[in-house]
């Protein structure tokens, strides 16, 4: 017997089926990751199909099927997608998201679920609101997306032995800082800035994050890819291709058109 519920959303991606229909993938608040179709939304009558694109914070209403449910309405709650297809560093940063939370998040619901549509949810409306760098938000997500997973990197302490740091090197397979007894080989050792960041990031300190230089951000955003992939056994087919675009800063100026 089929039932009917409702819950807000994220769409988080959309697939052809036959020739009006969508399978539409959707991270919801209650339920978890549910893959719904709906019906006749690739007709340009159709009233919101719109509404059900990538990046999008949607009301939809469902009914169970025997293999997929079926999206039977669908109201917009926050239209992300027009604010983050704009501009190419938001968008591709956009889609690594998207990815990430696709693939930690299971189709069972639970606490874990919620939390990663919460973080998610937060993710997107800044990224749409285009204000801080899109890298940083990306990056942020990712650790506290790991985070929730249990695979968060261990960077104020030693990942084997817990000493307390601040330590030198990271070993992506060792699960973070490694003191000198511990560090395995292969391991790098990012300046104590990268550390600084990284925590920034799993934390929020958004202050510390934004004066962040560029090479700082770059060698965080590595470490931080490196580590999600090797926790998920496969690379992100998103992750290549984000542009890492850092904030301008300007010169200071030495002297007018006639100095010298």
């Amino acid at each position: 017997m089929s039932t009917l519920y409702r819950d807000t959303a994220v769409v988080l991606r959309v697939q052809k089926l036959g020739e009006a229909d969508r399978i539409v993938t959707l991270l919801t608040k209650r339920y978890g990751k549910i893959r719904a179709v709906a019906k006749g939304v690739r007709r340009t009558r159709s009233r919101w199909g719109a509404r059900l694109e990538p990046f999008n914070h949607v009301d939809v209403q469902c009914y169970t099927g025997r293999s997929l449910d079926v999206i039977t309405q669908c109201q917009t709650v926050d239209a992300f997608g027009s604010g983050v297809v704009a501009d190419y560093s938001r968008y591709t940063a956009g889609c690594a998201i998207l990815e990430t939370a696709d693939r930690i998040v299971s189709e069972e619901g639970g606490e874990p679920s919620l939390r990663v549509y919460l973080l998610l949810v937060g993710a997107i409306r800044a990224l749409a609101g285009g204000e801080r760098d899109s890298s940083l938000i990306l990056d942020a997500f990712l650790l506290r997306a790991m985070s929730h997973a249990g695979w968060a990197p261990s960077i104020s302490e030693c990942a084997r032995c817990a000493e307390q740091g601040p330590h030198r090197a990271f070993s992506v397979q060792g699960g973070g800082a490694v003191c000198e007894r511990c560090r395995p080989p292969g391991s790098v050792t990012p300046s104590p800035e990268t550390f600084t960041l990284l925590d920034a990031l799993l934390h929020g300190d958004w202050d510390v994050a934004d004066a962040a230089e560029p090479f700082t951000r770059r060698d965080t955003s590595g470490l931080v890819a490196a580590h999600l992939q090797w926790h998920m056994e496969r690379q992100l087919r998103s992750l290549p291709l984000v542009e890492r675009r850092a904030p301008e800063r300007r010169e200071p100026v030495t002297g007018g058109p006639h100095a010298g």
